[in-house]
């Protein structure tokens, strides 16, 4: 059965707040066992807080924009003990970014339901500009932090979101938190690349998840597993695929952690491709939580520096395990394949563990790594933010940087250097405290 928000008060004229129709109409459907709510094509809906439930497919046809509300008050207070963070302490959000994962609203939200989609052509506006902050030219900061998520999904059970436009969101765009059985495909998420935290798909302690055939561009990480603090309850993010998609990202593209409060595993990510990113595949342990069983294959990574507030120096492939703060052991990375991966950029594959916390059986086949300088940005070492102390690795790149390390495999590396990059450049391979780390 079909529910017309119109039918319900809808106005879609872009200035009224529909936000009570489009309630009205999902909770009908829900209350009757199912159905979908239309939002019909050639209207705006202007809209505060949506409350997802049960058996419901949210629509949305092409030409039709839902957008979010400029008034904070239209969106519902979520329960959140913490307190607002960003500004209070004089600091950015790139060097003040604690988050145990629950922001204070969301625009599209429910807890604990079953059998959701969210489908059609149409286009989600997350009306991002009511959050800007100072803006360097590069880099727009939020004026609070967390910022309202466009889509926040908690403990849903069988979750289909496909073909829907997400445009604008200033926060974690897709936050899912606990789901069971996840199936994303044909997203299409624009946002903007200068805003802030501005992630793209961020599936949080989810097991079973297919994220397929989408194409992202954002600010920050664009494909990204947490394992955030608020939420241990639901365990290991585990059972995922990522397949088939384009990534843009001024931080990382595909990225693991920071938030890492347990375990990641059995994880397959192939047939995608990464471009004008600081950063291509990047497993980031802070916290406690470990990853293994993952696999990389047929990927291609082209990268370029940018400006200090974001994280990364340009890295194809980041692996970083290190203490972010005194008390807070860092997880070990172990066991993890990169097949038939191309990278082109201003940097290098960076490995690096601790001195008490190696980085273990890691297999590259078939790795090809070209080297140049492709941006206006100085080409001056890595980068390991968050990290107790100075972040940033001061010195010239190579093409292979390994530091507490063992077990690592380079079969079929080619490094090519260009021209342009060897005013900048060390070594093939930098080999620091490692065991058994064969290069052939």
């Amino acid at each position: 059965m079909i529910y017309n928000v119109m039918d319900y008060g809808a106005k879609g004229d872009g200035i009224t707040n529909d936000a009570s129709a489009i309630q009205t109409a999902i909770d009908q459907c829900s209350k009757n066992g199912g159905g979908r709510v239309l939002l019909p094509g050639g209207h705006i809906f202007n809209s505060g807080s949506i409350l997802l439930k049960s058996e419901v497919d949210f629509h949305l046809e092409r030409g039709a924009v839902l957008k979010a509300s400029d008034d904070l008050a239209d969106y519902y207070p979520l329960a959140n003990e913490g307190k607002i963070v960003a500004h209070q302490s004089g600091l950015p959000s790139f060097l003040n970014s604690e988050y145990a994962g629950r922001p204070f609203h969301a625009f599209i939200t429910g807890f604990h339901q079953k059998n959701v989609s969210v489908t059609g052509f149409g286009t989600i506006d997350a009306n991002e500009k009511i959050f800007y902050g100072t803006n360097s030219g590069y880099h727009i900061e939020g004026t609070y932090y967390p910022r309202i998520p466009l889509m926040l999904l908690e403990d849903f059970l069988h979750v289909t979101i496909k073909d829907v436009t997400m445009i604008n969101c200033a926060f974690w765009t897709v936050h899912l938190v606990g789901c069971n059985d996840v199936l994303i495909e044909g997203l299409r998420i624009l946002n903007n690349l200068q805003m802030a935290n501005s992630d793209g798909i961020d599936p949080d302690h989810c097991k079973n998840v297919r994220i397929n055939n989408c194409h992202i561009e954002c600010g920050d990480d664009a494909i990204v597993l947490k394992n955030s603090g608020d939420y241990r309850k639901y365990g290991a993010c585990e059972n995922i695929t990522i397949t088939n998609c384009t990534l843009i990202s001024t931080s990382a593209a595909i990225k693991f952690g920071t938030e890492g409060e347990d375990d990641f595993r059995n994880i397959l990510v192939s047939n995608c491709a990464i471009s004008k990113s600081n950063r291509g595949i990047s497993i980031q342990i802070r916290d406690n939580g470990n990853v293994e069983n993952v696999v990389f294959s047929n990927i291609t990574i082209e990268t370029r520096r940018f400006s200090h507030e974001w994280w990364g120096r340009a890295e194809p492939i980041c692996l970083t395990a290190i203490d972010r703060k005194p008390g807070v052991k860092a997880g070990k990375i172990k066991n993890i394949t990169f097949q038939n991966i191309s990278c082109k950029g201003e940097n290098g594959i960076f490995l690096s563990g601790s001195s008490d916390n190696y980085i273990e059986e890691i297999q590259f086949q078939n790795v090809k790594v070209v080297l140049l300088k492709n941006s206006k940005w100085e080409i001056d070492g890595y980068d390991i933010r968050p990290c107790q102390g100075v972040g940033n690795m001061k010195g010239k790149i190579s093409g292979i940087y390994c530091n507490y390390c063992k077990d690592v495999d380079f079969q079929g590396l080619r490094i090519e250097k260009k021209e342009s990059i060897m005013d900048y450049y060390k070594e093939d391979v930098t080999l620091l405290e490692v065991t058994n780390v064969n290069v052939f």
